[in-house]
């Protein structure tokens, strides 16, 4: 659950509290991004079963200045380590490692799926995606291109047949290769997502 809080003594202990109250269990919390007065964090937790997690957004929001942003499953195995998981696997094995980041893109940058493309030919071609990701097959959207650069793109419902609303991140690799992340519906990815992803996409060789 993404959650936007005031950056002041309290506020997160204050948040915590309201999910005890409806019996949410902290696994972990991670700040995303510091913006003026303002925290985005991103917490994990279970749920007893049976509990809907609207309440965890009604508990939060009834909180001065804590706003809900976005709330979706997440992999398992995912946590404050995730980074320098997805690091120290793709330098285990270099020649795989842009399929290693793709892999990982999920549980690092809580996407709902990821891709890994091969730019090279006029027409891109698609060399890995993850359990939830598109399938492009040999009909890669114009709209994605070009893969030379960092975009941030949202895209309109019907942007590939029969898939809605999305929200993606485009990163170029060595290679004449690309990544794009991709979430349903949103959130954005925030500046500090992208820089992450930057950051670990420079490392593929």
């Amino acid at each position: 659950m993404r959650v936007a809080l005031p950056d002041r003594p309290g506020s997160l202990g204050a948040v915590a509290t309201a999910l005890g109250t409806v019996g949410a269990d902290i696994n972990a919390v991670e700040i995303v991004e510091k913006n003026g007065e303002v925290v985005i964090d991103d917490f994990i937790v279970d749920l007893p079963n049976g509990q809907l997690p609207e309440t965890m957004v009604s508990a939060c929001e009834v909180l001065d200045g804590v706003r809900v942003e976005w709330i979706s499953r997440y992999p398992e195995g995912g946590g404050l380590q995730s980074d320098l998981e997805a690091l120290e696997r793709m330098t285990a094995d270099p020649p795989q490692a842009a399929e290693t980041l793709a892999s990982m893109c999920p549980v690092v940058f809580r996407s709902h799926w990821a891709t890994l493309l091969d730019v090279t030919a006029e027409r891109p071609r698609q060399l890995f995606g993850t359990t939830l990701a598109p399938d492009f097959g040999d009909q890669i959207p114009d709209g994605l291109a070009p893969f030379d650069q960092t975009r941030r793109i949202d895209l309109p419902a019907g942007w590939l047949t029969g898939w809605g609303e999305s929200t993606v991140v485009i990163t170029p690799l060595a290679g004449d290769r690309a990544i794009i992340i991709g979430r349903h519906g949103g959130p954005p990815f925030l500046d500090s997502e992208i820089a992450r992803l930057n950051h670990l996409a420079g490392l593929v060789k």
